[in-house]
Formats: C-alpha cells, sequence, structure tokens
C-alpha cells in the first residue's frame, strides 16, 4: 500500500478497521477524502472545491497554505527543524518576547509566556498556576464551556457526556451558567434581566451554605474561574459587554484567579488580538494555541502574570512537554506575528464580520422559521437552527444541512461545489462560523449563497 494506490472505497474500508474512532471523524455521515488546501477553500480527491467557512476550528486563520507563512517554516526545516525543549533557540525566545509584550501593550500588563503542544495541555499548565499559586484544586467553569479532552481539562469542560466513561471526576469545576441570551437559563430578556445570571453567581458568597466561601475569613475553596471570553464549542456566544469586568470584582474579593481560554478566539478571531480585550477586564492567565501558528507544526501557550509565573514562584521543572517550543511552531509562530503586524485586522475583521452578519440577517429573515438567531463578534459568528417556531432547536435539519455541504453537490454559483461547516451549541444546533480573516465580500456572498441551497434541500428532504 503507497499513497495514491487505493481508491476511497478501499480506504474507507482500512479506515473502518485500522482507524480508532474515538476521535470526532464520524460525527459526519459524508465522510470526505480532502486532497489539497488553498485559500479559503480545500478540494477532494475529484477536484471539487468546498468552501471552508469553519478554517479547522479557527486554527487557520490565516487562510490554508498561506504563502508567506509556509515560507518560513520551509527555510526553518532547511536550518534547524528539531531540537530538545530543554535547549535554547532565538525563536522561541523571540515569540515568547513578542507575545509578553503584545499582551502588556494591550492590557497593561507585564507577564512570561511558557510553551506547550496542544490547547488541552496548556489549559493543564495553567491549573497549574493556579494551584500552585493559591494551594486550591477546586475551579468554577462556565455551562457550555469547552476547555478540551484530556484528563483535567475535561474536568472543566461542562459536557456530561465527555467524563462519563471515564470514572470519577473529584476536581470537576462547579459550573456556572453562561450568559447566553438567546436561550436564557432564567428564562429572562436581556433587555430587563439586569445580568441576573451574574447576579446569581455572586449571591453564592452571601453565606457558608452556599458551598464556596466561608465568610468569616473571606476564605474560598475556589483558585480560578476557567471561561471562554466567547463560548467557542457551546455555539459562539458572545456575552454583555460589561459581564465580565463585573465577575473579576468578586473573583478580585476572594482571591479567585480569572483564566481566559483564547485558544479558538485568539489571534483576531473577533477583531481583538485576543476576544478579552473586548470587555474591558484583565484575566490572570490566558490560554492561547491554534491560530499561533496558522495550524503549521501546532503550539500553544500560557501567558501569566509575573508574580504567577516568575522563576521564583513557578521555578525550572515545574511543568515541561517533549515537542513544546519546538523550532518549528515557534519559527512559524514568529511569522504569525509578523504578518498580523504588517496586516490591519483590527480594522478589517470588524468590517469583514459585520457584512457577513448583515448577509445572515438577510438570509435569516427569508427562512424566520429555520434561522432563529444571528450574532458575530468580528468573524466568530454564530446561526441558530430552529424549528417553525423559530426557536426551538432542530438538530436533524443542522445535521442535514452539514452533511449536505460535505456531500460536494451543491452548485451555487455555476460549478459543483461543497461547503465546510461546523456545528456546536448547547443542542448541536448552531453553525459556528469561522472563515478565514481573508475572506472577500465575494466568498461571503457564494457562502450565503451555498448554505440557503443546502438549507433548502435539507427541507425538501433531498440529502
Amino acid at each position: 500500500m503507497t499513497k495514491g494506490s487505493l481508491d476511497e472505497n478501499a480506504l474507507r474500508q482500512l479506515e473502518a478497521k485500522y482507524c480508532s474512532w474515538g476521535d470526532t471523524v464520524h460525527y459526519a455521515k459524508e465522510l470526505t477524502f480532502f486532497t489539497e488546501a488553498n485559500g479559503s477553500y480545500l478540494y477532494d480527491r475529484a477536484g471539487t472545491e468546498y468552501l471552508d467557512l469553519q478554517m479547522w476550528y479557527s486554527a487557520a486563520n490565516f487562510g490554508y497554505r498561506n504563502p508567506r507563512l509556509n515560507a518560513v517554516l520551509k527555510q526553518q526545516i532547511d536550518t534547524l527543524p528539531q531540537l530538545a525543549s530543554q535547549y535554547l533557540h532565538e525563536e522561541r525566545v523571540l515569540l515568547a518576547a513578542r507575545l509578553a509584550q503584545k499582551v502588556e501593550q494591550n492590557l497593561g500588563v507585564k507577564g512570561r509566556i511558557h510553551f506547550n503542544v496542544g490547547g488541552a495541555s496548556a489549559v493543564e499548565d495553567a491549573m497549574k498556576i493556579v494551584r500552585n499559586h493559591t494551594g486550591r484544586n477546586h475551579s468554577f467553569a462556565f455551562m457550555g464551556g469547552y476547555h478540551g479532552r484530556t484528563l483535567g481539562a475535561t474536568a472543566i469542560t461542562s459536557s456530561y457526556r465527555y467524563r462519563e466513561r471515564f470514572g470519577h471526576f473529584s476536581d470537576r469545576a462547579n459550573f456556572i451558567p453562561f450568559p447566553y441570551c438567546f436561550r436564557c437559563h432564567l428564562n429572562l430578556k436581556p433587555e430587563t434581566c439586569g445580568i441576573a445570571c451574574l447576579r446569581q453567581f455572586e449571591k453564592l458568597f452571601e453565606s457558608e451554605y452556599y458551598s464556596v466561601v466561608n465568610p468569616k475569613n473571606n476564605h474560598s475553596e475556589y483558585g480560578a474561574f476557567f471561561v471562554e471570553p466567547v463560548q467557542a464549542t457551546g455555539g459562539y456566544i458572545v456575552p454583555p459587554p460589561t459581564y465580565f469586568k463585573e465577575l473579576k470584582k468578586t473573583l478580585d474579593r476572594y482571591g479567585i484567579l480569572l483564566v481566559a481560554d483564547e485558544i479558538q478566539m485568539g489571534f483576531f478571531r473577533t477583531g481583538k488580538f485576543m476576544s478579552i480585550e473586548h470587555f474591558d477586564v484583565v484575566p490572570d492567565v490566558i490560554v492561547f494555541g491554534k491560530a499561533m501558528t496558522n495550524g503549521l507544526n501546532p503550539i500553544s501557550g500560557i501567558w501569566a502574570r509575573e508574580d504567577l509565573i516568575s522563576p521564583q514562584v513557578f521555578p525550572p521543572g515545574s511543568t515541561h512537554s517533549t515537542f513544546s517550543a519546538n523550532p518549528l511552531g515557534t519559527a512559524a509562530g514568529l511569522a504569525v506575528l509578523d504578518l498580523i503586524d504588517s496586516e490591519h485586522f483590527e480594522t478589517s475583521v470588524p468590517q469583514k464580520g459585520a457584512y457577513f452578519v448583515k448577509r445572515l440577517k438577510e438570509l435569516q429573515s427569508r427562512h424566520p422559521n429555520y434561522i432563529g438567531h444571528v450574532e458575530g463578534l468580528g468573524l466568530a459568528l454564530r446561526m441558530e437552527i430552529c424549528r417553525s417556531d423559530g426557536h426551538s432547536p432542530n438538530r436533524e435539519l443542522t445535521d442535514a444541512i452539514m452533511n449536505i455541504g460535505l456531500s460536494g453537490t451543491l452548485t451555487a454559483g455555476g460549478k459543483k461545489r461543497g461547503l465546510v461547516l461546523d456545528v456546536g451549541g448547547y443542542y448541536k444546533n448552531v453553525f459556528t462560523l469561522a472563515p478565514s480573516l481573508y475572506i472577500t465580500e465575494e466568498e461571503i456572498d457564494l457562502g450565503i449563497a451555498l448554505f440557503e441551497e443546502a438549507l433548502l434541500r435539507a427541507l425538501d428532504g433531498n440529502s
């Protein structure tokens, strides 16, 4: 067996026999083999073009096969492609310095960077920072939050399905309702609720019998609140603008750290370097990954305040990974920062996002019974698919639209095409749209046309 020697049916048989199904490949009905990627598009073995509106869960913010980024990686392969992570190289130091300087410039706080490989591993490093500083191992996290599927990250990810088969999680987070205004946990309206969900959280600290604090000494057993400033897998939910600033006041009162998980929303997905910058609050720890390397030789990392991560409190050997800060990943990360500094994403991303939301709302106006909610922050966009009442979740229709897109049989735009979409949300009825930051208005228009064609076919039962 060599590459290119087998047809798709033979490859599917091998996949069914030898590949674990424990990942997410088999969420989809259509198992498409892709052979090429470029810009905003993927291509299958027949050469069919698929417009990608999720860009590898926001890992490829800067487009597939970005020539500027790829060139840097190719050069690094020919100079210093490998190095054990206990040794220094220029790319590692420069990337850490520039990331820390950018956070200081944007948020006004000094800190340091620690690298790892995947997002969940970086979340676990953040947990070590929290425990080391506070001496506490309990955390708050949000309902609908997703932080990864290692054991530690799973403990602060709200879905019970991810924990169900893996025993008892004694350090499971205390999950708090996220301000999800379209589906308010308290059945209130955002215009009149006064952010009641936040008031409900604050009330937990009024009495020892609410289980989180001793009012006699203000000591809490909770060390941190792990948050996604914009919920990602939960459905690209944007909170009220004052929510996190008010939340931080309560956390500071009891010495509870605020950890911002920016793994999906970082690197200008929302029009800011980090999405927390929209909310006028400074976190104590930031976790990042994915788009830092545009998905090329991925690395992840954390930023933490100096007093949390200085060598005096977080000495050598506190945490380590074989491939962290590897030369290929850090070179790609530096190239991404160079790219960011040469572009105007803080202007272009909100402009493109506003145009995309406008087109989505026009689509919603044509199908108000099935598209219940449209919203976006920058180019992190959401569209809730509902039943005919315009509110009840419609997972079946959502799945049908996604699979029609992956079938590669759409014809909008005058030729055979596919559409790559990601599904999220509490009821798996939300299309979470994360296009390339370089997407054009013409590609946005094409995406709307392809989606509407898939929606109409799904409604007709013609999948």
